[in-house]
């Protein structure tokens, strides 16, 4: 049987004050690359989002990631309005250091509002779209995005914009069984299928 490629599903902005839910835990079963992505999207319905506010520090940010065993939080005000997003790669990678040299201040002066990626450079992928793809199509974002991980939004019943899940690479690969790398894009299921194998 022939299979269709997976296309990467439209990716939007994120509105000026969307926020996100808040809830408990998922239980994070084994999917195949045709499981319904909802299978592998934390639902911040049913999981407690971990956010931070801009003016923390990097190492309080990391301690916050290793406490709560995640790999990013959101940035929110005290209205929790999403501010942008942090992950572990912004803590390691060569923003902060640059920060370092650049500004002369040691790494733990460096505030999550010196490295997080800006709301308004987050695109996040809408929820209608989610319910109707498989894990493969939200493999296939991620690869083209480069990411480790994409956000989820929907409406509210007032209209206000609001992130509804989330996507992590790690939680896709721990469900699927294998590894699975997001710096070369590949958007047929033959592609994915041969990424998945390595």
């Amino acid at each position: 049987m022939v299979r269709e490629q997976y296309r990467a599903l439209p990716e939007g902005r994120l509105n000026q004050c969307a926020s996100y839910y808040q809830a408990d835990l998922n239980s994070g079963k084994p999917v195949s690359l045709d499981s319904p992505a909802i299978e592998v999207m934390t639902d911040l319905k049913r999981v407690q989002a971990i956010s931070i506010g801009p003016d923390a520090t990097l190492t309080s940010a990391g301690k916050a990631m290793r406490r709560n065993n995640v790999r990013s939080l959101l940035i929110a005000d005290e209205k929790r309005c999403i501010l942008g997003v942090i992950t572990s790669t912004d803590l390691l990678g060569e923003r902060p250091m640059q920060f370092v040299r650049e500004r002369g201040v040691r790494y733990g002066e460096v505030m999550v509002r010196d490295v997080m990626t800006p709301r308004e450079r987050l695109e996040v992928i809408d929820m209608e779209d989610v319910r109707s793809a498989e894990v493969g199509h939200v493999i296939a974002t991620l690869k083209r995005a480069g990411r480790q991980h994409a956000l989820v939004a929907e409406e509210d019943d007032t209209g206000r914009q609001m992130v509804r899940g989330i996507f992590s690479i790690t939680q896709i690969s721990r469900q699927l069984g294998t590894s699975i790398q997001t710096h070369e894009i590949a958007s047929t299921f033959a592609e994915i299928e041969a990424a998945i194998a390595h």
